[in-house]
């Protein structure tokens, strides 16, 4: 399964900006779907009323000059408008992206050269096979129809993700819808598995709607919450619109904090593709643009109070939290904003019931260096998932700083020219930075060869990456050395701590009477020696490789699970009371160092450094030249025969 791809990234609340057009360019459709809510009663009468091709020019004119970089394209069928090539060519030329949802029916040799355009094209699936599709479309012919728009696509070499759309109808052939979409494009995606109601007055179209509903346990089954996402969301958003707290007036955030619009057939503007009440929408045939969005969208906020019926009922509910409630939805269901959706009120126990068992099988936490490392992954975490050393660092609630690691099971489609500057490019590793966001590409070693091994996505300052990679069989066989999956952790780790006032150092880490010592040195250095050294006459930290992070004045040591010959690791923590710089001799002696620059000189030089390294050298010598003033340093000359361990314990005992 290679589901569509969609890249979030952290967005940064600007002035209220309209970025983001959505319009419905008709409501007419050829087909008649069971299913559909956005279906008029009778479409064509209204055709006459339709907003013109110069009335979107005119807009889509005045939504630029107001900042919109983006149309998503929509109906009804839009296709069915005779114009509708000149309305695509007209709101994608110039956009920085698009998106456009058909049934596909109607699509031409000529329509699928023109949609080669870079873009998200969502084409509708209903069935596997033209009984089960044209029962849902009451349309004879229309899966024959689709299954030849779907060849004009590949012939012309248009990208397109096929959107299953499942209900009960048309249930029963899910996997075969998913293994028909995996024959005829890249990707695939699944529609709304719960289905919107119409606002209709007509009783026997909205049970119509009802009654294809599935099951609310399939639908959170087929449509999961993405509790990482929702979390990493909530870090650097606003809550999404359906959890917000409604204060005195419904609608009033989203409005806020809403960098899109929509346009319906008639040329009703409003902040929501949803909203089918007439009094939320301003006439753009009446009106312009920049007057509907600075003005009249603003003074929704305190269109459609609060009431008793919302204070009862969604308000008050313990549920809120995880039901994907919105007045909108309340209208659809019922004409009425504040009206409660037993639907969706179904749909969150399930939900609530999915995150609790979600996350006792998909997450887990880890300790190092004061950072709790939260791991979530589309894949189950079992007891041996990763290597029995990391037990020592397994906590089970996390703390105050958390860095995110998730991991997704595909490798998705990169644009190699949309991922900002490049930064870094080293074998097995190319960086690109971009905005707020970092992108680190696995390559091959050789350069003809084009594919990507993994791909991960950071956010700004490495608290948050999601690690996609296609080594399902890897992952479930288990005993993996890296959290992330990657060659170390440390990856991730290095860049972190600079901004913590913290490094990781190449050492051994020991706590004796209660003192952290550090004995650092490269490889062969004599690292793993003292640990064998000094086992039993202390606690071993790591043989390799530990951190060193400031705690008010002073400093401390902790262990990692990054060790070298020796496997005694500890999640331990201590007062660092000794840096020692390891020389192999044939006698053992502790000699103080004065010179504070020979000191930062070896201690930068056995410093573990991240990939992209421009901003941590900085970071890193502050944090060095810290050390250095702050924690006593020594020379430690030793040989083999052990009397190097009574040394230190009166060096300990005399401090």
């Amino acid at each position: 399964m290679k589901p569509a791809y969609v890249e979030s990234q952290k967005r940064l609340f600007y002035p209220r900006i309209p970025l983001e057009g959505v319009i419905d360019i008709t409501y007419r459709c050829n087909n008649n779907c069971r299913h559909c809510w956005s279906r008029e009663d009778d479409p064509a009468a209204n055709e006459e009323k339709e907003i013109s091709f110069d009335q979107i020019k005119r807009v889509a004119a005045e939504a630029a000059k107001l900042g919109c970089r983006s149309w998503s394209i929509s109906g009804g069928e839009p296709m069915l408008r005779a114009d509708f090539s000149e309305i695509f060519d007209l709101l994608t030329g110039n956009s920085a992206g698009y998106s456009l949802n058909t049934n596909g029916t109607l699509i031409t040799p000529a329509i699928a050269r023109l949609m080669k355009r870079k873009g998200s094209k969502m084409v509708a699936l209903y069935g596997a096979t033209a009984d089960v599709h044209d029962k849902i479309t009451r349309r004879p012919g229309s899966f024959e129809e689709l299954m030849r728009g779907f060849a004009y696509l590949k012939e012309a070499g248009a990208g397109f993700t096929v959107q299953i759309i499942p209900m009960r109808d048309n249930y029963h052939q899910f996997k075969e819808m998913v293994a028909l979409a995996e024959s005829l494009s890249k990707y695939y995606r699944i529609g709304a598995a719960w289905l919107y109601s119409c606002a209709s007055l007509d009783p026997q179209r909205r049970q119509e709607i009802f009654s294809q509903r599935l099951p609310p346990k399939t639908v959170v089954d087929l449509d999961p919450p993405d509790i990482s996402f929702a979390e990493a969301l909530a870090q650097d958003m606003e809550p999404a619109c359906a959890q917000q707290d409604a204060g005195r007036y419904f609608y009033n955030m989203c409005i806020s904090t809403r960098y899109s619009f929509h346009i319906d057939a008639y040329a009703g503007l409003s902040f929501c593709c949803f909203i089918r009440d007439p009094q939320l929408r301003y006439d753009l045939k009446k009106g312009n643009f920049p007057d509907g969005w600075d003005n009249f969208i603003p003074s929704l906020r305190s269109k459609i109070p609060v009431n008793q019926e919302y204070q009862d009922n969604c308000g008050s509910c313990a549920m809120r939290e995880d039901c994907r409630w919105c007045p909108v939805y309340g209208y659809l269901e019922h004409g009425r904003h504040s009206a409660k959706v037993d639907y969706l009120c179904k749909l969150s126990a399930e939900a609530r019931k999915f995150k609790e068992d979600w996350l006792k099988d998909h997450r887990r936490y880890y300790q190092v260096g004061g950072i709790t490392l939260q791991v979530d992954s589309d894949l189950p975490v079992k007891e041996d998932t990763f290597l029995p050393k990391f037990r020592h660092f397994q906590v089970e609630k996390p703390g105050d700083d958390i860095i995110t690691i998730r991991h997704h099971f595909f490798i998705p489609e990169v644009d190699r020219n949309a991922l900002g500057e490049e930064v870094y490019h080293r074998v097995p590793w190319a960086i690109f930075r971009k905005n707020g966001s970092w992108t680190y590409l696995g390559i091959s070693p050789e350069d003809c060869d084009p594919r990507i091994h993994s791909v991960l996505i950071f956010n700004h300052d490495h608290t948050r990456v999601t690690v996609y990679n296609d080594k399902t069989a890897e992952f479930l066989k288990g005993q993996l050395h890296s959290l992330a999956f990657l060659p170390t952790d440390q990856i991730i780790l290095a860049q972190v701590l600079a901004d913590r006032q913290g490094c990781i150092l190449h050492s051994c880490g020991v706590i004796m009477d209660g003192k952290g010592i550090l004995f650092a040195g490269h490889s062969e250095a004599g690292k793993s020696t003292m640990a064998t050294m000094l086992k039993g006459h202390g606690e071993i930290l790591c043989d390799d490789r530990n951190v060193i992070r400031r705690h008010g004045r002073d400093f401390r040591v902790y262990g990692t699970w990054s060790h070298g010959d020796i496997p005694d690791v500890s999640g331990a923590v201590a007062p660092l009371n000794a840096i020692c710089f390891l020389e192999k001799a044939q006698v053992n002696e502790l000699i103080p160092m004065k010179d504070k620059k020979e000191i930062a000189r070896r201690m930068m030089g056995l410093l573990i450094r991240p990939l992209a390294t421009a901003e941590w050298w900085d970071k890193s010598l502050n944090v060095a030249d810290e050390i250095t003033a702050n924690v006593p340093c020594y020379v430690l000359r030793f040989d083999k025969s052990g009397k190097v361990v009574s040394l230190l314990k009166k060096h300990i005992a005399g401090v």
